[in-house]
C-alpha cells in the first residue's frame, strides 16, 4: 500500500477532518482515505460546460432562427400581461 504525507495542512482543516471522521465513526486516516477514494473514482475526461449542455439538450428543437445578440444594449423590464 502506498502512503501520502501532506505537509503544511492548516490546523483548522485538520480539526474539521477529525470532527467529520468522528461523526462517521472513522479514524481521521480512514476518513481521508474515503475522501481520496471518492475523488479518484470520479469519471475522467472533459467536463461539459453549462452552455454546451443546454445547447445540446435543445439542438434541433423549436427555434429556427438565430436569436440576435444583445451585447451593448440596456436591459428592459419585461411587460407582463394580466
Amino acid at each position: 500500500m502506498g502512503q501520502i504525507l501532506v505537509r503544511d495542512l492548516d490546523e483548522d482543516i485538520k480539526a474539521r477532518l477529525k470532527r467529520r471522521a468522528s461523526r462517521r465513526g472513522h479514524s481521521m486516516e480512514e476518513e481521508v482515505r474515503q475522501i481520496l477514494l471518492a475523488a479518484a473514482s470520479e469519471p475522467e475526461g472533459d467536463e461539459v460546460r453549462l452552455g454546451s449542455a443546454i445547447a445540446a439538450r435543445f439542438r434541433g428543437r423549436g427555434l429556427a432562427t438565430d436569436v440576435p445578440e444583445l451585447r451593448g444594449q440596456h436591459a428592459r423590464p419585461a411587460r407582463l400581461r394580466r
